[in-house]
């Protein structure tokens, strides 16, 4: 899930935020500067990919979907918790309809990506999630790609534009800036704010642990996560099985544990990875092109029309809100997510006009 500080923080803040004039391409109809609808005709037109794959990159055997024509412009699709590939099941077929490499893997301790060995630690801290998205990069020979993702997948996606800009065409963060600043998570926040996050202070006890490594219990949790984030999203039992299948993975329970408690500081990432997480600290700007998605509904997005975190980003810049969609928005709004994509695409080439 998103950045507990960074929510508490903008608490009453009411500005707006820019816009873009968009035009419309083929198969896709334009989206509104500052809504979505409620209900997107492709949302559940797709239960699964045609076919998984899998390759040797870094530390991982990552499982991956890939649509689209082969020599098409790259977009990767990030996932978050707890979702996983699925979340981009309506949405890869519209970018692919528009001529676009898609890859859809799943993260770290999730589906059917596996580490390497039994020796590496399952870390989850947010540099090493990211590097797992530049290693996948260079197996699969992708020298630049639009990066789109929420809620864990938009941290790792802004991590990326932030950190190697040269790989990123451009970018597409549902919540906006959710780069983790661990100083800061050791503060309090209103009381109100701190309730939603209920599940990262369980997940730093041990009964929380003991109930992600119960498949029952597990089932239960994502699930209730799954109604409480996403109010208007009326899925059905086969849609959250099809999602929880990946949640089977053995190092689940492990991955996703370690990365609330180190978010929390009450668990230690790698000695490798101290550069990149003081980086990291820095809170650094994002020079892509860059459209930020605010969904409305989700109990995460704070008030201000994405003007909490409008300064991290210095390139072309858009932001959407989404009127009547919650937290998992490719999925609930497929057509609105493939839309910003191809707009943010657009935009880093200069075809899109800020107003």
């Amino acid at each position: 899930m998103i950045d507990r500080r960074g929510f508490g923080k903008v608490l009453g803040l009411t500005t707006g935020a820019a816009t873009v004039s968009v035009t419309g391409l083929p198969g896709l109809p334009v989206a509104q500067p500052a809504a979505a609808a409620p209900r997107d005709a492709a949302a559940g037109k797709h239960t699964g990919f045609p076919r998984l794959k899998r390759i040797r990159a870094g530390l991982l055997d990552v499982g991956y979907a890939e649509l689209g024509p082969a020599h098409g412009p790259a977009v990767v699709c990030l996932h978050g918790w707890p979702y996983d590939i699925h979340g981009y099941v309506d949405v890869a077929p519209l970018l692919a309809d528009q001529g676009y490499l898609v890859i859809v893997p799943y993260l770290r301790g999730h589906g059917t990506t596996r580490f390497l060995s039994a020796r590496t630690f399952r870390n989850a801290q947010q540099s090493a999630i990211a590097l797992d998205v530049i290693a996948l990069m260079d197996a699969l020979k992708i020298e630049r790609a639009v990066l789109a993702g929420f809620d864990w997948g938009s941290r790792t996606a802004d991590i990326v534009a932030a950190l190697w800009p040269e790989r990123c065409t451009a970018l597409v963060s549902v919540s906006g800036y959710l780069i983790t600043d661990r100083e800061a998570q050791l503060a309090p926040i209103a009381p109100r704010a701190e309730h939603n996050w209920w599940y990262q202070y369980y997940f730093a006890t041990e009964r929380g642990r003991r109930a992600m490594e119960d498949p029952d219990l597990r089932h239960d949790l994502t699930r209730f996560v799954w109604e409480t984030v996403s109010p208007t999203w009326d899925f059905d039992d086969a849609t959250f099985e099809r999602t929880a299948a990946a949640f089977g993975n053995p190092d689940y329970a492990a991955v996703v544990v370690h990365n609330y408690r180190w978010r929390l500081g009450l668990a230690d990432g790698e000695r490798r990875y101290d550069g990149l997480e003081q980086r990291l600290a820095g809170r650094p700007t994002i020079g892509v092109p860059t459209i930020t998605l605010d969904p409305e509904r989700d109990p995460f997005t704070a008030p201000g029309g994405g003007s909490a975190y409008r300064d991290r980003f210095t390139g072309a810049y858009e932001h959407r809100t989404l009127t009547g969609v919650g937290h998992n928005v490719p999925q609930e709004a497929p057509t609105t997510f493939a839309r910003a994509v191809v707009d943010a695409d657009r935009l880093g080439q200069g075809q899109l006009t800020v107003k």
